[in-house]
C-alpha cells in the first residue's frame, strides 16, 4: 500500500471519521476526510489514484444519492458504502448504480482493507475489460472476491452456500454473482462453465 492512493472518508459521525482515519493512515493511505455528500462533491476531487469510503446513511444526500452523483460528475471514482443491517438493501441499491463493494458494520480491519484494494483495482479492471469480449478472461477482469464467487458458480454451489464459505451475506453473492455474468458477459451458468475451460487451456 501506498501513500499515493487516496481514500475519501464521507460521513457525519466525527468519530467515525476520525477512527477511519487513524487506521486507514497508519496503513499507508492518504486521507481526505467530509462530514457530508455535499462537502465532498464541492472539493473537485479527481478520479485518479482516489477511491470513496461513505455511510449509506447521511443527512441531505445518503450514499446512494452521492452513487449517483459521482456516476454523473466523477465517471470511473470508485465507491465503498458503508452500512448498518437494516440498510443492506440500500446499499444493494447502491452496488448496482455502481459502487464496488459495501461494508456492513461493524467491520473487520482486513475487511476495509481488502474492500480499499478491491476499490483500488477497479479502474485496471475496468480497463482490461473495455477490450474485445473474446479476449476477457476471468482472472483479469474479476477483482479477487468476484473469483472466489466465479470459482464456486462452476463447481455448482448455490447462493447459500457459496456466502457460508466465503463469510458473507447471501444478499452480497448476489450482487457479485451479478457482476461476474455481466463483466463475462454470460447469459448463464453453462457461459460461466466455456470461460472456465477457456481458462484452463491456457
Amino acid at each position: 500500500m501506498s501513500g499515493d492512493k487516496t481514500v475519501c472518508i464521507v460521513d457525519d459521525d466525527p468519530d467515525v471519521r476520525d477512527s477511519l482515519q487513524m487506521l486507514l493512515g497508519r496503513s499507508g493511505y492518504r486521507i481526505l476526510a467530509f462530514e457530508s455528500a455535499r462537502a465532498f462533491l464541492q472539493a473537485g476531487i479527481k478520479a485518479e489514484g482516489t477511491c470513496v469510503l461513505a455511510d449509506i446513511r447521511m443527512p441531505e444526500m445518503d450514499g446512494l444519492a452521492l452513487q449517483r452523483e459521482i456516476n454523473r460528475t466523477i465517471p470511473g471514482l470508485p465507491v465503498i458504502v458503508m452500512t448498518g443491517h437494516g440498510d443492506v438493501p440500500l446499499a444493494v441499491q447502491a452496488m448496482k448504480a455502481g459502487a464496488i463493494e459495501f461494508l456492513e458494520k461493524p467491520f473487520e480491519k482486513a475487511t476495509l482493507l481488502e474492500a480499499i484494494e478491491t476499490a483500488f483495482q477497479h479502474v485496471k479492471v475496468a480497463a482490461e475489460f473495455s477490450k474485445s469480449r473474446s479476449d476477457v478472461r476471468p482472472e483479469r477482469v474479476l477483482t479477487e472476491r468476484e473469483k472466489e464467487v466465479f470459482d464456486l458458480l462452476i463447481e455448482g454451489q448455490q447462493n447459500k452456500v457459496i456466502a457460508h464459505k466465503l463469510g458473507i451475506s447471501a444478499r452480497t453473492v448476489e450482487v457479485h454473482r451479478a457482476r461476474v455474468m455481466e463483466k463475462l458477459g454470460a447469459r448463464n451458468l453453462a457461459d460461466l462453465v466455456k470461460h472456465s475451460m477457456s481458462r484452463r487451456r491456457t
